[in-house]
C-alpha cells in the first residue's frame, strides 16, 4: 500500500473514531442520570405517577397549596384550583391574556377579581380563587371540570379535566399527604458570603422567614435570636452563622401537624432555588441542594442519637440558606 493510500486508510479511521466519539458524548449529555449535567426542574410523584414543573411553575403551585393549606382546605380544593391554573396560564404568573386577564387564574379586574396588581399576586390571587370555591355547594363531590368552571366560567369548560390527574399528584404532595414526594433538582448558584443582621440573620436567611410569614399563616419560626445563636447545635452549625430557621411543629406526632409540616418543608424546596435554600431537614428525611439530584435522603443526626425527637427533627422543619464563598 502507498503512502499515501494509508494515509488515507488512517484519516479514515480517526474520522470514524471521531464519529463514534461525538455520539457517544450526544448520548451521555442526553442521559437523565449523568452527573455532569444536573437537570433544573421539579418532581412530584405519587402512586407511581411523576409530573415534572419548571422551578417556576413549582414555585406558583406550592403557593397555591400554601393558601389551601393555611386555610384548612382538603386537598380537593388544591386539585381543582391547580387543575385550572394549568389550563389558564400553565402555572405560570403571566401578565397578559384575553381581554384584561391576567395572573396564575386569568382573573379579570373589570369583573370583580380585584386591581391589575392584586391577581398578579400568587398568594391573593388563589386567595380569591379560593374565596369563589368554597361558595360553590358540594364542590368537594363536583367533578374536577364543572367545579372549576363554576368559578372560571370558561370558554372551554371541559379542557380542565385535562390537567386533573397531574394536579391531583401535585395536591397530595404540597399538601404533605404524601410526605417526600415532591423535590427540585437544580445547580446551585455560587453566591457571595452574607454576615448577620442585628435579629441574627443574614440577609437571605431573613428572606426566607419573611416569605415563609406572608405564605403561611401563625407559623412559629425560631433557631435564631438578636446578636446571634451561640450554643445548643453541633459545630458547624449553620444556627451559628445566622443562615438557618426552625419552624416548629407540635404536638409532632399529631397527623394533621405532620401534614403541615410537610407542606412546609416541600414549600420550602419548591423555593430553594429562588430563595438560595441549602438543606430542608425534616420528620427523618433531609433534602440538600448540593445533592439535589437524590431528592429527599434518609437523615440520620451527626451525634448518632436515634431516639431524640428535636436531633430527628420530627417536631420541627430546619431550613438553612447557602454560605456563599
Amino acid at each position: 500500500m502507498s503512502r499515501a493510500a494509508r494515509l488515507t486508510a488512517t484519516l479514515g479511521t480517526l474520522l470514524a473514531l471521531g464519529g463514534c466519539i461525538a455520539a457517544l458524548l450526544i448520548w451521555w449529555v442526553g442521559r437523565e442520570d449523568n452527573p455532569f449535567m444536573r437537570r433544573n426542574d421539579c418532581r412530584a410523584t405519587v402512586d407511581g405517577l411523576t409530573v415534572a414543573l419548571s422551578p417556576e411553575q413549582a414555585r406558583h403551585a406550592a403557593t397555591i397549596t400554601a393558601v389551601a393549606v393555611e386555610r384548612g382546605l382538603p386537598a380537593r380544593a388544591v386539585t381543582i384550583a391547580l387543575a385550572t391554573a394549568y389550563q389558564e396560564s400553565d402555572i405560570y404568573n403571566i401578565d397578559y391574556g384575553d381581554r384584561d386577564s391576567l395572573g396564575l387564574f386569568q382573573q379579570r379586574p373589570s369583573q370583580g377579581w380585584g386591581t391589575p396588581e392584586q391577581v398578579q399576586d400568587p398568594v391573593y390571587a388563589a386567595g380569591a380563587f379560593y374565596d369563589a370555591l368554597v361558595e360553590i355547594p358540594g364542590y368537594r363531590e363536583l367533578e374536577i371540570t364543572v367545579a372549576a368552571q363554576e368559578v372560571q366560567r370558561s370558554a372551554f369548560p371541559d379542557a380542565y379535566a385535562d390537567h386533573e390527574d397531574d394536579a391531583r399528584v401535585l395536591a397530595s404532595a404540597l399538601t404533605g399527604n404524601s410526605e417526600a414526594a415532591f423535590y427540585c433538582t437544580f445547580q446551585a448558584d455560587d453566591v457571595a458570603v452574607q454576615t448577620e443582621g442585628e435579629d441574627g440573620l443574614t440577609d437571605r436567611a431573613r428572606a426566607v422567614r419573611d416569605q415563609l410569614a406572608s405564605t403561611f399563616d401563625d407559623l412559629d419560626i425560631g433557631g435564631f435570636e438578636p446578636g446571634g445563636v451561640d450554643s445548643g447545635h453541633v459545630e458547624g452549625s449553620a444556627h451559628y452563622d445566622g443562615r438557618a430557621l426552625d419552624v416548629m411543629f407540635q404536638p409532632y406526632d399529631n397527623a394533621d401537624v405532620n401534614r403541615r409540616g410537610w407542606a412546609v418543608a416541600q414549600w420550602a424546596v419548591a423555593n430553594a432555588q429562588e430563595l438560595g435554600i441549602a438543606t430542608v431537614i425534616y420528620d427523618d428525611r433531609i433534602w440538600s441542594a448540593r445533592r439535589s439530584d437524590e431528592g429527599w435522603r434518609e437523615y440520620n443526626h451527626p451525634s448518632g442519637d436515634t431516639t431524640n425527637v428535636t436531633l430527628r427533627h420530627l417536631d420541627h422543619v430546619h431550613i438553612d440558606v447557602a454560605e456563599g464563598s
